[in-house]
């Protein structure tokens, strides 16, 4: 069942999140599980809506590629994570690849 995952991670900046970005290389290599992923930041930090095929998947992309990206990237804490099952996903006629 897929489920969404929605991430707070306060302190982290554009600058590190396009460092893990590029380090990692999902949009170019897209890890095994991952459907959709949107972030944005605010005066807190760091925002993450994904959507994977499960929490199992995005755990196992977390461990193997995410988790030592970050530590590279100097991100320190840990984010406030949770999961939820997936009811309904709609994506607009169009809307493909990266912003």
């Amino acid at each position: 069942m897929a489920v969404v995952m929605s991430m707070s991670w306060a302190g982290v900046s554009p600058e590190q999140y396009d460092m893990v970005r590029d380090t990692v290389g999902w949009e170019e290599a897209t890890p095994d599980g991952s459907e959709v992923h949107v972030a944005w930041f605010d005066t807190q930090g760091l925002h993450v809506i994904d959507v994977w095929e499960s929490e199992e998947a995005f755990q196992t992309f977390f461990a193997g590629r995410l988790a030592p990206a970050i530590e590279k990237a100097g991100i320190g804490g840990a984010p406030e994570t949770a999961f939820g099952p997936l009811h309904r996903r709609f994506i607009a006629p169009g809307v493909t690849g990266a912003a």
